[in-house]
């Protein structure tokens, strides 16, 4: 009984774990590249710097479940199923794979590895994007 109630307890740990990405901050194919793309209205206006995870069901528990702290940044998930295109466009192999983007253009890399763990920590990719933010003042 004892292992049932361990058992029960862990996967709904694991559940509550996985933090749910809100519908708008899912891309596919038909609004990837409008999204990613997307530049400020003025050449002086700040830039505005995107994080893109891709993301498969079946490695879902190895998702970057802290999105929610990351800071002056906008993030987004694609599900791998649902953006053949931009999967194949970015050559992206693993799932999680997270890409730093600003203006349009891929700055930092995260690839999972063959153990399909998330390949940075938040506070790896937060000193990535910070630093990234600095580099455009003057």
């Amino acid at each position: 009984m004892k292992k049932i109630l361990f058992l029960f307890l862990l996967f709904a740990s694991t559940l509550y774990s996985q933090s749910e990405v809100p519908d708008k901050y899912w891309l596919d194919d038909s609004n990837y590249e409008e999204v990613v793309n997307t530049k400020g209205a003025f050449d002086d206006s700040e830039s505005e710097i995107i994080v893109v995870e891709y993301w498969a069901k079946f490695n879902e528990k190895n998702c970057f479940s802290d999105w929610e702290e990351l800071q002056n940044v906008k993030y987004y998930r694609v599900d791998i199923a649902k953006a053949p295109l931009a999967k194949k466009k970015y050559r992206v192999r693993m799932a999680p794979t997270l890409f730093v983007i600003k203006e349009g253009v891929i700055e930092y890399k995260y690839k999972a590895g063959l153990d399909l763990l998330v390949p940075v920590t938040l506070e790896a990719i937060q000193s990535d994007i910070d630093e990234l933010k600095t580099s455009g003042q003057f």
